[in-house]
């Protein structure tokens, strides 16, 4: 169990896991650095850490970047843990995979082999369900992920997508390492869903962005998507978990709630009951899957999700549940607290 003393770094301070990771650590009184590209964040980070209610006195601010080895030594000396939250997510399809898949794959051994030269106890990498769920047919509830399960990238019947890939190779990658090159470095790693819940600063996160569009007129259907949900809230206390439990070294941990399939419907009907001033334009019908592929041949961000139409991927959580005591909050608490603090944060 992390104490006092012990240094903790958490890469990609300045995102939307990676700061709410800071600030519960800040909370618990913990020795804190973190990595953000560039110092020109740094200050609206350490101002957004105190308008949460936590003080960044104890926090340590470094700059260094995924495809640089700049900085990552400085960052890492000294520390008793690290949480690698940090890793590139696309808005739309790369140009190239290598764009996302190298980075990805290379930050994460490059953190790695500087913390076993460090003598780091143990890393956290935040992988996500992309290294789990995909490459598959559909799952029914009876039958959901697990942490057994991994994306299969070669199955040309059901091709898988940059981001998904990058996070799969990335992983398998930061397991292979431990394994042959480790030399008693632990690793745990968490896989998390769609990922909502309040924001610590102006990063929204890329599901919370859904909820956004919803409420702001900007989506005028909701396409047959359906997906897991957690709370960052609960994605930075499994963190915190892996940390500080034995049982969690070696492990990888589903984070999502018990909602095993959110749909976007789902989604807009929660924010529309909950917060009804607020949520007039957001949608209530369905839009035909037809409509959003024709959607996607003109809009990139749309075609991303058409492979994933009318896909059920439940996930479960009974793994971190029984082995860590972890307990999620449900979907709608996250989704409405995610309002309320796009509301808060001047964004809605």
């Amino acid at each position: 169990m992390a104490t006092p003393q012990d240094i903790i770094l958490v890469t990609g301070g300045t995102g939307f896991i990676g700061a709410r990771l800071i600030f519960q650590l800040l909370q618990k009184g913990h020795t804190v650095r973190t990595t953000i590209r560039s110092l020109t964040k740094e200050a609206s980070l350490r101002s957004a850490l105190t308008e949460a209610g936590a003080s960044p006195s104890n926090l340590t601010v470094f700059a260094a970047d995924l495809t640089s080895d700049a900085g990552w030594a400085e960052a890492i000396n000294g520390c008793t843990y690290i949480h690698h939250v940090a890793s590139p997510f696309p808005a739309t399809n790369p140009k190239s995979e290598d764009d996302l898949i190298v980075p990805a794959k290379e930050g994460t051994l490059r953190v790695l082999r500087l913390a076993r030269d460090a003598q780091v106890k143990r890393v956290i990498v935040t992988s996500s369900f992309a290294a789990i769920g995909y490459g598959h047919q559909p799952r029914t509830e009876s039958n959901p992920f697990t942490e057994e399960d991994w994306s299969v990238l070669d199955n040309l019947a059901i091709p898988v997508p940059a981001y998904q890939k990058s996070k799969t190779i990335a992983e398998r990658a930061a397991w292979d390492f431990i394994s042959s090159e480790g030399e008693g470095l632990e690793l745990a790693v968490v896989n998390p869903v769609a990922v909502f819940g309040p924001l610590i600063g102006k990063d929204v996160g890329t599901s919370n962005s859904i909820v956004k569009r919803m409420i702001d007129g900007s989506v005028p259907g909701c396409p047959q998507l359906y997906f897991g949900a957690v709370d960052v809230r609960d994605v930075a206390a499994l963190h915190i978990l892996c940390m500080d439990s034995p049982a969690a070294v070696g492990e990888r941990f589903l984070a999502v709630n018990d909602d095993p399939n959110v749909s976007m419907l789902d989604v807009a009907k929660t924010v529309k009951k909950g917060r009804p001033e607020l949520a007039k334009k957001a949608p209530t019908m369905q839009l035909p899957n037809f409509v959003v592929k024709l959607i996607g041949l003109f809009d990139p961000g749309v075609k991303l999700i058409v492979a994933e139409l009318g896909k059920r991927m439940p996930a479960s959580n009974g793994k971190a549940k029984k082995v860590l005591g972890w307990q999620p909050v449900n979907t709608e608490t996250s989704l409405l607290d995610t309002v309320d603090s796009l509301v808060a944060q001047g964004i809605l």
